[in-house]
């Protein structure tokens, strides 16, 4: 199982709203997401300075991106998620998000 851990930077005038959207996520979206392999999936705000963290499990994290790549939901989910984030050089949020290097695990 890959652990994969992920950052985004957030618009800060759109925290607020961007963390309701979540307290909603669509319920095809979170299908699509398990049936795609993402698993413990988990976002996690900095709200000091607009940082997000996402991280999710997968037994193969190209699959589980491609797989998400091919859904429909996906591509209206990244639509409307979009204008929340900044530094994304014209690139969907999950396009677009820097992974990062895991340095430790305790099993």
């Amino acid at each position: 199982m890959e652990r994969v851990c992920f950052r985004l930077k957030l618009r800060p005038d759109l925290l607020d709203e961007y963390v309701a959207r979540h307290q909603a996520v669509w319920p095809e979206m979170l299908a699509a997401l398990s049936a795609t392999g993402w698993h413990n999936y988990s976002l996690f705000l900095d709200r000091a300075d607009c940082t997000l963290v996402g991280y999710f499990e997968t037994p193969n994290l190209q699959a589980a991106l491609d797989g998400m790549a091919a859904t429909e939901v996906n591509a209206r989910w990244q639509g409307e998620m979009k204008r929340y984030f900044v530094e994304l050089d014209g690139r969907q949020p999950d396009e677009g998000f820097v992974q990062l290097e895991r340095v430790m695990y305790l099993p």
